[in-house]
């Protein structure tokens, strides 16, 4: 596969050097080849053995594609990747066997959501694409905003949570720690009401839990989370955190690229309870 590229990683450029990949008006080149004016310089990447395809029978919905990326609208629980910790039905594995049609087919995710969490993330469709975009994570080239129903309600209509995230020892949660990685979170309360509200969340950054850590350090874990709050019984296996907006400039055409993504409806009635 040949692009037209530009601003390659480090480890791109290594894996080029040594498959063979560099080409110098069509012929194979040496990674220190001096380029003159009028000369074409090609990059081919090539891709991995594709992984074992698992039979699932779960069907993503995917609203947006071109040649470089596609954006999902992920269900929940469904874990993204695989894992030797999981054996079930992962996104990973279900968009495998939808794009079975296609030789060489890898999931390649931008960012990812946590098997809980539902809706919008974006994925690459080649190497170069994926390493492009994951390079603008987290500023204003690609904008991620959640909404999330949580049990309590916050004292400020609106504010900025800034508080290091942490890994407890020996376990897979999350905490605040002072020595931990920097994490901020923007929210906006849309609505509220018996104990409950609706929230409107931005990242600007994108720790493991963040959402999840921040909203149950200022009391008002997610509903449902079982990990931070508690589980509800009409949220089984996830808790109602939904990834609703994703905004990014295409980093190969330089187009902004929009999606939204309505929360589910029976969330409304949470804030009714």
């Amino acid at each position: 596969m040949a692009l037209k590229v530009a601003r390659l990683s480090e480890s791109s450029f290594r894996r080029l050097k040594f498959s063979g990949g560099i080409l110098l008006d069509g012929k194979q080149a040496r990674a220190n080849v001096r380029v003159c004016e009028g000369q074409r310089l090609t990059f081919c990447f090539s891709e991995p053995e594709e992984t074992q395809k698992r039979n699932c029978s779960t069907r993503i919905s995917i609203v947006w594609e071109d040649n470089d990326y596609y954006v999902i609208d992920k269900p929940a629980p469904l874990p993204t990747m695989r894992s030797a910790h999981q054996n079930g039905d992962t996104l990973e594995d279900a968009l495998c066997c939808q794009y079975a049609r296609q030789t060489g087919y890898l999931f390649r995710p931008v960012n990812r959501l946590d098997k809980g969490t539902s809706g919008l993330m974006v994925a690459a469709k080649n190497a170069y694409a994926q390493q492009r975009l994951q390079g603008k994570l987290h500023g204003e080239a690609f904008v991620r905003e959640y909404v999330a129903v949580c049990d309590g309600i916050p004292t400020l209509k609106e504010g900025f949570i800034d508080l290091p995230i942490g890994q407890e020892k020996d376990s897979v949660r999350r905490c605040i720690d002072e020595n931990g990685k920097e994490a901020g979170t923007h929210f906006r309360v849309i609505d509220a009401g018996n104990n409950r509200s609706l929230i409107s969340l931005r990242l600007d950054t994108g720790r493991t839990h963040q959402i999840r850590v921040h909203m149950a350090a200022i009391g008002c874990p997610v509903t449902g989370d079982y990990l931070y709050g508690k589980a509800h019984p009409d949220l089984p296996g996830r808790f109602a955190l939904h990834s609703c907006h994703v905004r990014f400039i295409h980093p190969l055409s330089a187009e902004t690229i929009e999606i939204e993504s309505a929360m589910p409806e029976e969330w409304q009635r949470l804030l009714k309870e």
